[in-house]
């Protein structure tokens, strides 16, 4: 059982009225959680296990995963679909390969995913974001504090 998204890769978070959060477990930064990502893409998708298939799965599809790093939501990727692991029946979110950093935003660490309504979405960085006239460098690490 598949479900495709339409043709953008990173759909903006409020293109969609459903998206979720998740834990990025293990990571102690989007730098990492970038690199563990970038190694995991397979057939143009990065899969993400989760023991079930969520009830408004078709809802999701175009909206964006969330990711909690370090107890604030700092990045997202574009949700591409829905697939079943034939050997254990656990569900495979499958996300665009690329991420967008986001306004970290205070969240509380939870297990599994939770549902995000579109207008509880942090902006993304960049753009029309808080701190382009800043320099490269000075927001990076602004951004690494999660302080922008």
């Amino acid at each position: 059982m598949t479900k495709m998204a339409g043709e953008s890769n990173c759909p903006r978070p409020d293109a969609h009225p459903l998206h979720m959060s998740k834990v990025a477990v293990g990571c102690a930064s989007v730098d990492t959680l970038e690199r563990r990502q970038a190694q995991r893409i397979a057939d143009g998708a990065v899969p993400v296990v989760t023991r079930f298939m969520p009830k408004r799965a078709d809802e999701l599809v175009g909206g964006s995963l969330y990711w909690i790093v370090k107890h604030r939501i700092a990045a997202r990727q574009a949700i591409l679909g829905f697939d079943v692991r034939p050997q254990d029946r656990r569900t495979i979110i499958r996300l665009s390969p690329a991420l967008v950093r986001v306004a970290a935003v205070p969240r509380r660490a939870h297990q599994g995913w939770r549902y995000l309504a579109a207008g509880d979405c942090p902006p993304d960085l960049g753009g029309d974001a808080r701190g382009d006239d800043l320099p490269a460098t000075l927001m990076a690490e602004l951004s690494a504090l999660f302080l922008l």
